[in-house]
């Protein structure tokens, strides 16, 4: 069977094995005329969420392709000529049209292989929870920091000291500025360097680095605090950036699998940023001293980076994950689907063009300005609250000495309950996608948390110096804001990472989660700048 240049378009609502069960069209794909003259229409932009056309017997040769006339038409092309049809009208608002499931490819006389029993679901859910371990156990080990760097104060522990008052604030700029050059560089490479190479680098890297972390967590360090406040933002910042490279490249990995895998791998990392939470806790609670407990904590990420390790070299193992990745690899290159490049018949009958070595920028950028201006926005509120600003609201009763007041506070207000809301309004996209990729309240909301910052600012954050006010002296009210900011977090910056990569060719899906991820860490890296300035003004 000769190669199609039409096929593999995700505007066609593939769902499952009929290729065109949402068009009414019968699985029945015979070879396009390869040798015809260029289609005008398969040079024009592809549209997402075109509106279903009526259920119209079609010529068994022909296939569908964009078409210029009209936002909402489909075009049926018979070879060397073309006939416009106009689609039904959509069930969905012009705004909130779904995003397909599924890759829109169906594999000639094969058949789709079902995840059982939800093996790359758990295998990406992993890797998510491996992709933001290393941040999540650096933050949550607020008391070992504190421990770490007390020798810089006059009175250990009681004195203000800038290392350590400051210290989320400093780790924040450390991990975000390399992530960002980390993430350039992965865009440039992300069509010379194959992605395995990519995820498993940076995974060694990580696990390298935290294992010096933990041989250092024993080693006394109380006469060269400065040094080792330095040795520690230099681990941050190689960290980060290969958990930038990492996180990335497994997004634009998800997006040549159903959309339920992307949601797993960004649920997952929330799951990461509770499990950490916890662990801290229970470390906390169970060794007397603050190194033993540190020195456990530690030891549970190495492990868990050995596990992705595991689990990523068993991903391609599985036949369901050979499907999508083959069928991935077997599609047309992003140059038949650009407007203005070349046409799909150009490509050899039974192959496909080779890639570009850097994908194109410009039409990514493009199609996602919005979804990344959201998602680039949620994560420059959060970050600038999270930790920098919850961490450091003490409890009301901190005078009464209970262990609820003074040890565990923080610990479970702000690390625990930020994260575990953070995960649940992730998890709650695996049911509902709403508003959709072009709807407007879906930014309108984004721009509504910017009302979290004066509602922590007023809490009781300590020490303060300027802004003495305290409105909120319950320890309800920054329980409750911290909920809301982790849950808005979670769902809206899930459904502006999850529809980015879907809503462009699915040939430059992987350049685009690297777009996208670029938009979340110029947010962190804003937002951290930002975050220290905010907590020297209070």
């Amino acid at each position: 069977m000769g190669f199609c240049p039409c096929r593999g378009r995700e505007f066609l609502f593939c769902k499952g094995e009929s290729e065109f069960k949402a068009t009414g069209l019968v699985n029945d794909h015979p070879p396009c005329n390869a040798a015809a003259p260029a289609c005008p229409h398969r040079s024009s932009p592809v549209f997402f969420g075109v509106p279903r056309p009526a259920l119209t017997p079609y010529s068994s040769s022909s296939c569908l392709v964009p078409t210029t006339n009209h936002p909402g038409t489909l075009t049926a092309c018979l070879g060397l000529s073309c006939s416009t049809m106009q689609p039904a009208a959509s069930t969905f608002p012009p705004d909130d049209e779904p995003l397909l499931e599924e890759p829109s490819v169906t594999r000639p006389g094969g058949r789709k292989p079902g995840d059982h029993p939800n093996g790359v679901y758990v295998i990406f859910f992993l890797l998510g929870i491996g992709s933001l371990l290393p941040w999540n156990f650096f933050i949550t080990a607020k008391h070992y920091w504190a421990y770490k760097l007390q020798n810089c104060s006059e009175q250990a522990g009681q004195a203000p000291s800038d290392l350590r008052d400051y210290f989320e604030s400093y780790i924040s700029i450390a991990s975000t500025v390399p992530s960002v050059l980390c993430l350039v560089g992965n865009f440039l490479l992300v069509n010379r360097v194959p992605a395995s190479v990519r995820i498993l680098a940076s995974l060694f890297v990580m696990l390298s680095v935290f294992l010096v972390i933990t041989v250092l967590v024993k080693v006394d360090t109380s006469t060269w605090t400065p040094l080792f406040f330095g040795l520690t933002l230099v681990c941050v910042a190689v960290v980060s950036g290969a958990s930038t490279v990492f996180t990335s490249s497994i997004l634009g990995l998800s997006s040549c699998f159903p959309m339920r895998n992307s949601q797993a791998l960004i649920s997952g990392q929330a799951m990461g940023g509770t499990l950490s939470a916890i662990a801290s806790l229970v470390d906390l609670a169970a060794a007397a001293d603050v190194t033993d407990s540190a020195l456990a904590y530690f030891l549970t990420a190495d492990i868990f980076i050995v596990v992705c390790i595991m689990v990523y070299l068993l991903l391609p193992r599985l036949q369901y994950s050979r499907y999508y990745l083959r069928s991935h690899q077997e599609s047309p290159s992003p140059a038949t689907v650009l407007p203005g490049g070349p046409v799909g018949d150009e490509a050899e009958p039974g192959g496909t063009a080779p890639l570009p070595s850097i994908p194109p920028l410009r039409p990514i950028l493009r199609k996602t300005a919005t979804l990344g201006s959201c998602l680039f926005y949620v994560f420059f509120i959060s970050i600038i609250i999270f930790p920098s600003l919850s961490s450091n609201i003490e409890s009301v009763q901190k005078a009464s000495g209970s262990p609820w007041s003074t040890k565990y506070f923080v610990p479970l207000t702000s690390f625990l309950l930020y994260n575990f809301a953070d995960w649940c309004g992730r998890q709650i996209t695996a049911w509902i996608q709403a508003p959709g990729p072009n709807s407007k309240l879906l930014p309108a909301l984004v721009l509504l948390r910017t009302i979290f910052l004066p509602l922590f600012i007023l809490s009781n954050y300590q020490p303060r110096a300027r802004i003495r006010t305290v409105l909120f002296a319950r320890d309800a009210y920054p329980v409750a804001f911290t909920a809301l900011l982790g849950l808005s977090n979670g769902y809206l910056g899930t459904l502006a990472i999850v529809y980015g990569p879907k809503i462009v060719p699915k040939e430059l899906a992987e350049a685009a989660g690297v777009v996208m991820a670029l938009y979340l860490v110029l947010g962190l890296a804003l937002g951290s700048a930002c975050s220290a300035l905010v907590v020297h003004l209070i």
